[in-house]
């Protein structure tokens, strides 16, 4: 099978008009700082700085830091979306089945989580107060979960769950949920079972493939 992991990525979309590039400058530095450190830590002079930027011009754009986290979420979701599309495009799987396209994609995302769980976490906390972040990261998942199932009914025949349709869409949602948990509450554990990376993309991968019904020894 081919090695598909280091040919997925992260995408960033071309943005429309190069009057936004002050403000990609600030949202960038802004995601490198709160990676750092935490939406609490991350403080404005810090971000503007790393922008090559002021504090004028970060206030001229937003009004406060929540503002800032509102504006990284919305283009988090437009990245994660246009990252989807590439990821899961059919023309890289032709010669796949559901069970390496798993084994590939599982980790893909708990990479993600992992470079990103500190912005992630903030998005999460934001979720129980705006719901806009609601309405958002659902638009995110609904069309993660249509691509996804897009691309495994094409082998629904390696499926035996009696409605694969349903399955392959809460089989993400519990992979989904597993990962906002982990943004949440790294590097601590809940249980005394601590899972780097690699394991719990393994053991997502082996709860997703049997909840499926996949045959697969992983």
């Amino acid at each position: 099978m081919p090695h598909l992991a280091g040919h997925l990525h992260w995408v960033h979309p071309p943005r429309q008009s190069r009057s936004q590039e002050t403000l990609e400058r600030l949202l960038d530095a802004a995601e490198s700082v709160l990676t750092e450190k935490g939406f609490v830590e991350a403080s404005v002079a810090e971000i503007a700085a790393r922008a090559k930027s002021s504090v004028g011009a970060f206030y001229s754009r937003f009004q406060d830091k929540h503002t800032l986290l509102r504006c990284l979420h919305e283009r988090f979701v437009e990245d994660a979306i246009a990252t989807a599309d590439a990821a899961l495009d059919p023309a890289l799987w032709e010669e796949q089945n559901i069970g390496e396209i798993l084994g590939e994609v599982i980790p893909f995302l708990v990479r993600i989580y992992e470079e990103r769980r500190s912005l992630i976490s903030a998005f999460i906390v934001q979720c129980t107060r705006d719901p806009s972040y609601v309405e958002s990261g659902g638009r995110l998942q609904r069309h993660l979960s249509h691509r996804l199932r897009q691309l495994l009914l094409a082998r629904r025949h390696e499926l035996t769950h009696p409605d694969p349709e349903l399955a392959v869409d809460f089989g993400l949602r519990l992979v989904m949920h597993m990962l906002d948990i982990s943004a949440m509450y790294a590097p601590k554990s809940l249980t005394e079972y601590e899972l780097s990376g690699p394991e719990l993309a393994r053991e997502l991968c082996r709860a997703y493939l049997g909840y499926l019904g996949v045959e697969r020894t992983l």
